[in-house]
């Protein structure tokens, strides 16, 4: 049996530092860590720094290797994305294309890794297309996505320092983090769960 300490990378924000999806992202962590994980948030600031992805081999930026050597690490990702036009932002799919640099390696891309996923928006349209979108996105890098996916509707301006005042939107970013914890933790228990074989 493992005894191994779950390691959870966030990915997930937008242009301005401190947006609500980064914020949600830090709730969803933080129920991570309270389960007993560690964790990684490669938040709007950095997300803001990564060149623009280009193929194998490209991630030469300091942020970038920081970026895979974190995913290479990850027992669980958490995947945030605010709601642009309908779909995940610019950002965040250039964040999530840096996965490309793993598919070699003997775990390729997300293979057997629980994710989980928050999509946010002001307005409900777009969190379900986000939402659905990251969810395949994830298919496409052979993770799997956690039963519960979070629909953050902030428009209402729910999240002040960091904390979530909708009672119901907290509830929902807590049970993602503590679902991909436990997730990674029964998946260092017993490799198999997850396991696919793909990546031997």
């Amino acid at each position: 049996m493992s005894t191994k300490t779950p390691f959870i990378v966030g990915i997930g924000g937008a242009h301005n530092v401190g947006s609500s999806t980064e914020q949600a992202l830090i709730v969803a962590l933080k129920a991570a860590e309270k389960a007993g994980a560690r964790t990684q948030l490669f938040g709007g600031a950095i997300l803001l720094k990564l060149p623009h992805y280009l193929a194998p081999g490209t991630a030469e930026s300091a942020d970038g290797k920081e970026l895979v050597a974190a995913i290479r690490a990850a027992d669980g990702v958490i995947i945030a994305s605010p709601g642009y036009h309908g779909s995940i932002s610019g950002l965040v799919k250039n964040a999530i294309d840096y996965i490309e640099e793993t598919s070699k390696d003997a775990r390729v891309y997300l293979d057997g890794v629980p994710v989980g996923l928050i999509a946010t928006a002001y307005g409900w349209q777009a969190t379900g297309t986000t939402l659905a979108t990251l969810r395949s996105i994830v298919h496409a890098l052979r993770g799997w996505p956690t039963p519960l996916g979070a629909a953050i509707n902030s428009s209402g301006g729910i999240f002040k320092n960091g904390v979530c005042t909708d009672e119901a939107a907290s509830r929902q970013l807590e049970l993602v983090g503590k679902q991909v914890h436990e997730f990674a933790r029964l998946r260092l228990t017993d490799p198999e769960v997850t396991d696919t074989g793909e990546g031997k």
